[in-house]
Parts: structure tokens; C-alpha cells; sequence
């Protein structure tokens, strides 16, 4: 995918769009400085070419070859008007919505600019998180990333949500105790406290990770029955998925990101900085030779 929709023009053919047609058509013609691909029409077949001009330097320079990215058997034309064509994630998500099964996908997107994308195949991660509350922190976050991430490569998520709520039920209790309120936790048919809310102390289950664990011992000089709720420690345990490379989080990072192979550990409380640096380390672990054209 170009990785600047300015470098790529739209015209349109009186003839065929095979390539004798094609060259006979585009070969001595001027084209501007910034073009390097040509999205062409014919009638209601379109094909995708790149050129090459005699000289990057002048404002316009004949063009002295060319091959076709795509023809038309290959090459689908959509209008999709609130797709950014700048977005790779966006980009692949609209080819594969809309012209599902095409080699090449021409997007006429938002503000009537034109990209196109070459056999769009995101790459999968999977995005393992608890719940309450929604939406999942660590997967919105992502996924507002890659709706404006330019640079990184098409990204599909796969949410891996696991509900405290569940958990909780994993170790039946009078009481619980869950890390904040902010959460909005409640546990049917128990009583429920929150540790940042320091209650009095009762004989409760935490529902908490070891930072929890920390923080309750240092209140209450002990530390309680535990139900494991950290994310990190929850994508390990359910094993690979479908997409294997993962990321998650855990509250024990407070100002770094941890890669353990396909799994990509962010702090508790990212920023989208941070996650996006995550998606980037798994991306290159991924397709480390992926770059917009």
C-alpha cells in the first residue's frame, strides 16, 4: 500500500486495459513529480500500474515504463467515504468488508481521496484483557490507535476478554474484595469491596494480581485467598490462539514495555504511546520487512 496517497493518480482510458493498450496509452506521456501509481479506468474496469518517469527532478517528466500492479480481472474500485486512505488497518479492513476475495482494492475514501491496497492480509493479534469495565481499556486503546496509524502495518485484533465477574465465581465466596471501584465490579449474591476505597477488614477473596497482593498486605499485615486476575498471567495460562501474538498488560510494568517472544507486555495504565509501541514490537515481529510502498 503507498504510503502517501498523493503518489498515487486517477485516469481514465478510452481502451482496454490490457497492457498493450495500457502502454500504448501512458508511455511518453507526462506524469507529475510525486506519481508513482496509476489508478485506471475504463469504462467500469479499473487496474492498478507504477511508472517510472525519466527524472524525479522536474515538475512533470515523461514516463518511460510502467507495470501493471493489477489489472482488472484482479482489481476492485469502492467507495467508502469515511475510510482514511492514509490508514493501512483502515485501508485492508474496507478491501476485505467490501470487495472480499480481490487481489487489489482501490478505496475512494474520505475527503474523495483515492488509495489502494494489495492483497490485504492484516496481521492478527490477539488483545487479552479483563472486564468490567467497558469497553476493555487495553483493547479501545488499540484499536483508536490503529485507526490513525499511518506507519504501522493492516492489524486485526482478536479479543481475549475475560470477565472478573467469572473469575470470581471460580472461587465461591461470602465476600470480595476487587482492586477499584472504577472497575463497577459487582459479584451476584456477595458483598463487594474495593481495596483503593481501603474498607475495614472482613474474611474476603481478592479478586487481584500481585500488586493487589501488595497493597493488602501492606494495609492488613496479610495476605488474602487470591483469585489471579492479571492479565498477563491469564494469556499465558490459556495458551496460543488463533493469533498467537499477543498483548496485554500487567500493573507490576510501570514505565516499560516487557517482550517475552510472541507476547508483548504493556504497563497497567498505558498510554497510547506505549500501546502503540506494542503494536509496533509485535508488527515487526511479525512481518518485519513490512513498509509502505
Amino acid at each position: 500500500m503507498p504510503g502517501q496517497y498523493r503518489s498515487v493518480s486517477v485516469a481514465s482510458i478510452d481502451a482496454p486495459l490490457d497492457e498493450a493498450a495500457v502502454r500504448a496509452h501512458f508511455i511518453g506521456r507526462d506524469a507529475y513529480r510525486r506519481t508513482r501509481f496509476i489508478v485506471v479506468r475504463s469504462a467500469e474496469a479499473t487496474a492498478v500500474i507504477r511508472v517510472v518517469k525519466a527524472s524525479e527532478e522536474p515538475l512533470f517528466s515523461p514516463i518511460i515504463d510502467l507495470e501493471i500492479l493489477a489489472g482488472p480481472e484482479h482489481c476492485a474500485l469502492v467507495s467508502a467515504p469515511e475510510v482514511d486512505t492514509a490508514v493501512p488497518t483502515q485501508m485492508a479492513r474496507a478491501a476485505r468488508e467490501l470487495a472480499p476475495g480481490t487481489r487489489s482494492v482501490v478505496v475512494q475514501g474520505r475527503y474523495q481521496h483515492v488509495n489502494f491496497i494489495l492483497d490485504p492480509s492484516p496481521l492478527p493479534i490477539r488483545v487479552v484483557e479483563v472486564v468490567p469495565p467497558e469497553p476493555p481499556k487495553l483493547l479501545d486503546q488499540a484499536r483508536r490507535v490503529l485507526e490513525v496509524a499511518e506507519d504501522l502495518p493492516p492489524i486485526e485484533l482478536h479479543p481475549e476478554l475475560f470477565d472478573l465477574r467469572i473469575l470470581a465465581r471460580t472461587a465461591p465466596a461470602a465476600a470480595y474484595l476487587f482492586p477499584c471501584r472504577g472497575s463497577g465490579v459487582l459479584a451476584e449474591g456477595a458483598e463487594v469491596a474495593y481495596l483503593d476505597e481501603h474498607p475495614s477488614p472482613r474474611d474476603w477473596t481478592l479478586v487481584g494480581c500481585a500488586r493487589s497482593r501488595q497493597i493488602h498486605a501492606w494495609f492488613y499485615g496479610r495476605e488474602p485467598d487470591t483469585v489471579d486476575m492479571c492479565p498477563r498471567h491469564l494469556a499465558a495460562a490459556a495458551g496460543p490462539s488463533g493469533a498467537a501474538d499477543t498483548l496485554t498488560k500487567c500493573c507490576l510494568l510501570e514505565d516499560r514495555i516487557a517482550c517475552d517472544g510472541p507476547v508483548v507486555t504493556v504497563p497497567w495504565g498505558s498510554s497510547l504511546a506505549e500501546v502503540r509501541e506494542g503494536l509496533r514490537r509485535l508488527a515487526r515481529r511479525i512481518d518485519p520487512g513490512w513498509q509502505p510502498a
